[in-house]
């Protein structure tokens, strides 16, 4: 029988354990995503989404005003934070008791949406890189945040991706920024590898493949690969029809050790937790 360590994760004085898998249902209140049919840009919509992930079981909210695809021209600081105040604004009628996150690589942004709205985590694709004043602000907020790596920029990430030892190179970045962000005062890190941020198909799944080796680190794992091209491509299907190569990721994203997955699709993800969990509940690990 596998005996799980609780790994709490800090939400305003909340704590989560991570040692059974959550999920993170995507919100975005963007015109451009790339993934067409998560867009949410009216009350309405957002609303109708917000409803739909609570009743579907989401533990926390990703909620992004900024689309982040390969060649996505970015929106004004402005436009992102006006976007965001009508979504959270929604989110707080609707579900005032979810746990938010937002998805920003903007110090201002961040401090608005966590002083504002009461946003409890900050999800920065950039780890800092974008704004030098996103480290100290995450540390003066005192909330978790997610540390992603990623080759580039929005921008030019999927140019020309390249690695000499792609893990090796990962976990260097990674060590130093969990090392910047530890200085700091930053108390509850989550690690995001990245996927389809600069990076080629074939470099997603040499990373997938050994995702369980970042478990020496001893900080949470967020999966975020929802319909993304490492699907859609392999199978050459749409983002509109990648829900099964969706699934089938996450599977083995949670067997090789992922604490949270990061989705559209929140039903299916917690049946893979189900699934999984069961597993291994009946293995020695």
């Amino acid at each position: 029988m596998n005996v799980k360590k609780p790994h709490f994760i800090n939400f305003g004085g909340s704590l989560m354990d991570v040692s059974t898998p959550r999920v993170m249902g995507i919100l975005n209140v963007t015109p451009d995503s790339f993934y067409s049919s998560s867009r949410t840009q009216t009350s309405k919509q957002i609303a109708e989404r917000v409803e739909q992930l609570r009743n579907e079981g989401a533990d926390i909210i990703d909620i992004g005003a900024c689309s982040t695809r390969p060649g996505s021209e970015q929106p004004t600081i402005d436009e992102e934070m006006n976007r965001l105040q009508m979504g959270l604004k929604v989110v707080q009628d609707v579900w005032p008791e979810a746990i938010l996150s937002v998805d920003t690589y903007r110090s201002k942004v961040a401090q608005m949406c966590v002083e504002e709205y009461g946003v409890a985590m900050v999800n920065d694709i950039a780890a800092g890189q974008m704004d030098e004043e996103m480290f100290p602000t995450v540390a003066r907020l005192g909330v978790p945040y997610v540390l992603m790596h990623m080759q580039g920029t929005p921008e030019t990430m999927q140019q020309n991706p390249h690695y000499d030892n792609l893990f090796k190179e990962i976990c260097l970045f990674f060590a130093e920024r969990i090392n910047r962000l530890r200085q700091l005062g930053v108390k509850d890190i989550i690690l995001d590898p990245g996927f389809g941020f600069g990076k080629t198909l074939e470099q997603n799944y040499q990373l997938l493949a050994n995702l369980h080796g970042m478990r020496f680190m001893e900080l949470p794992i967020l999966f975020g690969a929802s319909r993304k091209s490492m699907a859609w491509k392999l199978l050459n299907v749409s983002p509109e029809e990648a829900l099964n190569g969706t699934t089938a990721l996450n599977t083995i994203a949670l067997m090789k050790g992922a604490n949270i997955l990061r989705v559209h699709d929140v039903k299916e993800a917690r049946e893979a937790i189900k699934i999984v969990e069961k597993l291994k509940e009946n293995q020695n690990i």
